[in-house]
């Protein structure tokens, strides 16, 4: 089958959508509840849309299409609230970020569904590992030329994503050093990792999309676990590299910040794409992932080497125009927060966890987390 038409959209809309992790009050490890969890929701109208994920104990949630911070925001404490009171009825406690602290892969259950259960015949034991929570953000383009252009501009930018949404500093009952170690999961897939490095759709739709196809590793593009993907049926681009953070405030303000940013790739101010920009990503983004917000990047265009964070810094000084244009000044004042004071929520999980030497108290620090916001 050939690669369904870009549908194009509004330029610069957004959607975002969170895997949540479903957790047991009495012990606070994962809670195989999806399914109890599914149907109680489905009883009455939901302020947005919730799916099964590919274990039962996680679920996914996504917004409507939005084009402000406001009312994307407001749509996310919509959703939590509506969660939160559905978990009490049923004793379940929901949480955000990016992995469990202390839970076991191998315990974990496929969701009873047809594409989870061929990825886990394929995949075997790396589908139950996947028991990772991501937040994924959309973004509209006019064209999809314009959606390859803008996720191939993003390429030197994915560091500050993987750093300013990090909150998976802990994995099976320990310290892995990593503020982000859920996309270590990710990149063992071997779909992972970075688009191919095309410009116009035409060459990108009927030549490497056909060749994939070819060879029958691919159907659509579901089975690519890039980084940035496009996504011809929602006529956007998906940024895919953030971790859940623990509140939706912070989901909305990543979200606002990505849409600022391509306002800004949009003027096309900054010099063009090109394939050697891709030279210093995987040290980049391996940098972010181990460090965060302290790791040190390469600029790919002037190859000078700036932390993470005094990169977000200045990024943010560019973006305030944009910031204006959109309404979203409150969201990039809640990224500077991070980036300058606050520290990324992988920190705040390890501050939780020196003051008590806990792993259930990690998980318990990210339910409170949630449910009251910051």
């Amino acid at each position: 089958m050939p690669l369904e038409t870009f549908k194009a959209s509004d330029s610069l809309t957004m959607g975002v959508e969170l895997e949540l992790q479903l957790v047991n009050s009495y012990d606070h490890d994962l809670s195989s509840s999806a399914n109890d969890l599914l149907d109680l929701l489905g009883r009455k109208p939901f302020p947005g849309v919730v799916t099964p994920e590919m274990t039962q104990s996680m679920i996914e949630i996504a917004t409507g299409i939005h084009t402000q911070h406001g009312e994307l925001l407001q749509q996310l404490q919509q959703i939590r609230d509506t969660l939160v009171a559905a978990g009490d009825r049923l004793n379940i406690e929901l949480a955000g970020g990016g992995t469990h602290p202390f839970q076991r892969w191998f315990e974990q259950r496929i969701f009873s569904k047809p594409r989870f259960h061929q990825l886990s015949g394929l995949y075997g034991y790396l589908a139950k590992q996947f028991t990772v929570f991501g937040q994924h953000v959309h973004i509209g383009c006019a064209s999809p030329d314009e959606a390859l252009f803008l996720l191939h501009s993003l390429n030197r930018y994915v560091p500050h994503f993987i750093a300013l949404s990090a909150s998976s500093p802990f994995s099976q009952g320990v310290d892995t050093l990593f503020d982000s170690a859920r996309l270590n999961s990710v990149f063992a897939f071997p779909l992972s990792g970075r688009a191919p490095f095309v410009l116009k759709w035409d060459e990108f739709a009927n030549v490497y999309f056909t060749k994939m196809e070819s060879t029958g590793v691919v159907k659509s593009m579901k089975d690519f676990y890039w980084d940035i993907r496009p996504k011809p049926e929602y006529g956007t681009i998906e940024l895919r590299v953030c971790d859940t953070p623990l509140t939706v405030e912070r989901a909305a303000a990543l979200a606002c910040y990505l849409q600022a940013l391509c306002r800004h790739l949009l003027e096309r101010s900054e010099p063009p794409p090109e394939e050697d920009d891709y030279l210093v990503y995987t040290y980049n983004r391996f940098q972010a992932c181990r460090f965060g917000l302290d790791g040190m990047m390469v600029n790919p265009k002037t190859r000078e080497q700036i932390s993470i964070r005094e990169d977000v810094l200045a990024t943010l000084r560019e973006l305030t125009p944009h910031a204006l244009a959109l309404n979203s000044l409150g969201a990039l004042d809640e990224i500077e927060r991070t980036a300058a004071h606050a520290g990324n929520h992988a920190s705040f999980l390890r501050n939780r966890y020196k003051d008590s030497r806990s792993v259930e108290a990690v998980v318990r620090a990210s339910v409170e987390a949630l449910r009251h916001g910051p």
